[in-house]
């Protein structure tokens, strides 16, 4: 999870909330989604507790 990338092609200029956590398990078929969501100023995000059944609609509304 990162935030606050500025208006730029690279998350690396952004603030990594949590990291990246490969699949597990590592064989088989996995999907991957990108999501973006405009933020309107620099805001306190904070990491998710929970990552199992993360529920992106109640992580917008925050």
């Amino acid at each position: 999870l990162v935030t606050d990338i500025p208006a730029t092609t690279g998350a690396r200029f952004g603030q990594e909330v949590v990291c990246y956590e490969s699949p597990r398990p590592s064989m088989g078929i996995h999907r991957m989604v990108f999501v973006l969501f405009r933020q309107l100023g620099r805001q306190t995000v904070y990491a998710p507790g929970w990552r199992q059944n993360f529920n992106t609609r109640d992580f917008a509304e925050l």
